[in-house]
C-alpha cells in the first residue's frame, strides 16, 4: 500500500514581506502631509480667494460657502470610495493583476498630488478635483494591497505582518511631515513665501508616494 506523503508547508518569503511594508511607508504621506496638515487650510484660503462679497462659490453651479468647500470635498470623497471601493474589493479577490492595479492607481494618486503644487490663486476647483482623484486612487491601491496580505502570511502570521506594514506607515508618513514641518518653520529664513512652501510640502508627498511605490513593485 502506497503511503501518500504530506504536502509541505507553505513557505512565505521574507522579502515580499518588506516589500509589502514599504507601500505603507510610500502612501502614509499622503494621509500625514496633504490630509491631516496641509491641504484643508490651503484649499481653503485658495476658495476664499475665489468666493463673493457673501462669502460663496459656485461649483458646478451649486452654491457653497468657501469655508466649508473643503469639508463637502471630504464627504463626497468618502461617498465615491463606499461606491467604488467594494467593486474593486471584488476585482481583487478574483483577479490576477493585483499588482499592476496597485500600481497604476498609486501612480495615479502621486501624480495627481504632485500636480497639487500648480494649485494657487483662485483655482479652487483645480484643487478640489486633484483631491478627489488622489485620495479615491489611495483608497483603490489600499484595496489592492490589503489583497495581498494572503498571500505573503500564514494565517497565525498575517497580525504581525499586518502590524509591521501599519509600523513602517507611521514612521515613513511621519518622518516626511516632520522634514516638511521644519521646512514650512524656516521657510522666512530661506526666502519662500508661505503659499509657496505649502504647495512644495503637497508635491512632496506626491513624490515621496511615487519614489517608494516602487520597492513593493
Amino acid at each position: 500500500m502506497s503511503v501518500s506523503a504530506a504536502p509541505s508547508p507553505t513557505v512565505y518569503s521574507r522579502r515580499e514581506q518588506i516589500g509589502w511594508y514599504f507601500y505603507d511607508w510610500a502612501n502614509s504621506a499622503f494621509s500625514t502631509t496633504v490630509i491631516t496638515v496641509f491641504l484643508g487650510p490651503y484649499l481653503t484660503s485658495v476658495t476664499q480667494n475665489a468666493a463673493d462679497a457673501t462669502g460663496y462659490v459656485y461649483p458646478l453651479g451649486i452654491s457653497v460657502l468657501a469655508d466649508a468647500f473643503f469639508p463637502y470635498l471630504v464627504s463626497l470623497s468618502v461617498v465615491l470610495q463606499v461606491f467604488f471601493l467594494p467593486i474593486l474589493g471584488a476585482i481583487a479577490d478574483y483577479s490576477n493583476a493585483k499588482k499592476p492595479l496597485m500600481g497604476l492607481f498609486a501612480y495615479i494618486g502621486a501624480f495627481a498630488t504632485i500636480a497639487m503644487f500648480f494649485l494657487q490663486g483662485q483655482n479652487y476647483l483645480l484643487g478640489g478635483a486633484l483631491f478627489l482623484l488622489a485620495n479615491l486612487s489611495f483608497g483603490a491601491s489600499i484595496v489592492f494591497y490589503n489583497a495581498f496580505l494572503p498571500e505573503i502570511a500564514s494565517p497565525d502570521d498575517r497580525d504581525r505582518v499586518s502590524s509591521q506594514g501599519w509600523a513602517m506607515g507611521y514612521l515613513g508618513g511621519g518622518l516626511l511631515l516632520v522634514l516638511n514641518l521644519i521646512f514650512y518653520l524656516q521657510r522666512e529664513a530661506l526666502g519662500v513665501s508661505e503659499g509657496f512652501a505649502v504647495r512644495i510640502c503637497l508635491a512632496s508627498a506626491g513624490i515621496w508616494w511615487a519614489i517608494f511605490t516602487l520597492i513593493p513593485l
